[in-house]
């Protein structure tokens, strides 16, 4: 995994996809600056410990964030009531609210502890 994937991952992308990338990453990273970044899944990913916590996706009209869990976003459901999402990825069109980002990522790192001590 290495940063200069999610750079050339982003610079092949549209406006203003592009710039909704580069937001989401940078606040994904003010969140958790430990993370290591690369693609999974032809993807930026970030991981932490091995695992991944995120990832963010440009899609036609939009991006998506990807929280690598069956069950973060229905987890969040209250949370995520104004945006369009699928069972897998919540949709934006502008970037989410660092509070939500740090709620959906919290979750899941949560959830990657849990099951490291089920171990």
């Amino acid at each position: 995994m290495s940063k200069k994937e999610i750079d050339s991952y982003i610079a092949g992308q549209s406006e203003p996809e592009k710039t909704l990338l580069k937001e989401m990453r940078k606040i994904i990273m003010e969140i958790e600056p430990s993370l290591k970044q690369g693609i999974s899944y032809g993807i930026p990913a970030f991981k932490l410990d091995g695992e991944v916590i995120c990832g963010i996706a440009a899609r036609k009209n939009g991006c998506s964030y990807y929280p690598f869990s069956g069950s973060v976003l229905a987890a969040l459901k209250s949370d995520l009531v104004k945006f369009k999402q699928t069972k897998s990825a919540l949709h934006f069109e502008t970037p989410l609210p660092k509070t939500l980002v740090r709620k959906l990522m919290t979750l899941r790192m949560v959830q990657m502890m849990v099951k490291k001590k089920r171990k």
